[in-house]
């Protein structure tokens, strides 16, 4: 039988606190035909819409990994021609491109410098040039690396050109402020697994009055069954979702927001900003380099394998000798860079204490 035993500071899936698993054990009756749990779910909604800066009504919570709502997201908005801008620094804002051609979309990438966040400046020379987009996509905080970027005004950039806005928080959300209404933010999308400190299973996203004008108003049929977002905005007054909800999953979410919200939003982030600062300035003290130059996001930190190990070989040792997970990257990365995730559960100064302890043993 599986039982890891280890603490668990990666990037996502996170620390799952007691009373979420304890809240994912109930009797969870019929989710398709009982009322109540509709009534369940709308308040589930209001919550989250704390959370994202939004209204109740525009909040959906989907079965599926994050990955189902970066795909809803493109399934819905694209037809075939529409031109999307791809604004990446990263692997993840890259990853968009695959989510769009398949719908028929055509990429336009502002790629910027992966050490750093979107140079706002040059994001807005470009689109003096060309603005002809249908919306635009951007990460807020790319997790292969760490870095942050400024959502805020990359989406009031994006929308004083006429831009709709998709922007990818799932890494972010939580532990850094995030307001769909004042960001002008027209797809959000987060999942249950990172800074909620839910099992992976659940992708929540805020979709914008003008993004279900769009999706309404289509030419052509969305071309999913089960990324189509249409079928979610009226589903709690007509009392009937796309299909069979995981009401254990959405009752332990529904718990990890509560346990959220009791310590209240602005002191995650404030916890988030010192936990991240903490771990960064210890892992620099043990002479390690950090990955980034700066635009460090709360939740996750980036650093240089210590010469002499692969990031295989120093997970595994961290892993069987000191019974900490940690983990590498991706891509182009996978090989240089480990990362340290302190999201939610595992954003405890105590925890990153132990991490740095144990790192320090092995470099000794």
């Amino acid at each position: 039988m599986y039982k890891p035993n280890y603490l668990m500071m990666t990037p996502g899936p996170t620390i799952v606190r007691e009373n979420v698993l304890e809240a994912r054990s109930k009797f969870f009756g019929n989710p398709d035909i009982d009322e109540d749990f509709f009534i369940f779910y709308d308040e589930l909604r209001e919550k989250f819409s704390k959370i994202f800066g939004s209204e109740k009504k525009n909040i959906v919570i989907m079965s599926g990994e994050g990955m189902v709502g970066l795909d809803a997201a493109c399934a819905s908005l694209t037809e075939k021609g529409d031109r999307v801008l791809v604004i990446a620094n990263g692997l993840f804002g890259e990853g968009f491109e695959g989510l769009i051609t398949p719908y028929g979309g055509e990429v336009v990438k502002f790629l910027g410098d992966t050490k750093s966040g979107i140079d706002i400046e040059k994001l807005r020379e470009f689109l003096e040039k060309d603005s002809n987009f249908k919306f635009a996509t951007v990460v807020h905080c790319d997790t292969p690396t760490g870095v942050l970027n400024d959502v805020e005004n990359i989406c009031k950039l994006l929308k004083s050109k006429g831009i709709l806005t998709v922007v990818d928080t799932v890494a972010a959300i939580g532990g850094e402020f995030f307001n769909v209404k004042e960001w002008g933010v027209d797809i959000a999308l987060g999942g249950s697994q990172k800074v909620f400190s839910a099992p992976p299973g659940l992708t929540i996203l805020s979709v914008s009055d003008e993004a279900w004008k769009i999706i309404k108003n289509r030419k052509t049929p969305i071309n999913s069954f089960y990324c189509n977002l249409s079928y979610w905005e009226n589903c709690v007054e007509e009392k009937l979702f796309p299909y069979t909800m995981p009401a254990s999953d959405i009752m332990g979410l529904d718990k990890a927001i509560d346990n959220l919200l009791d310590e209240g939003i602005e002191k995650v982030v404030k916890r988030h900003k010192e936990v991240s600062k903490y771990c960064r300035e210890n892992i620099e003290k043990l002479g390690l380099k950090l990955y980034l130059e700066n635009d460090y996001a709360s939740t996750v930190t980036a650093f240089y394998v210590p010469e002499g190990y692969t990031t295989k070989e120093f997970i595994k040792k961290l892993k069987d000798e000191y019974k900490i997970m940690i983990a590498s990257s991706y891509g182009e990365y996978e090989k240089y860079i480990l990362r340290i995730g302190h999201m939610g559960e595992g954003a405890k100064l105590e925890y990153i204490d132990r991490v740095v302890e144990a790192i320090k043993e092995i470099l000794k």
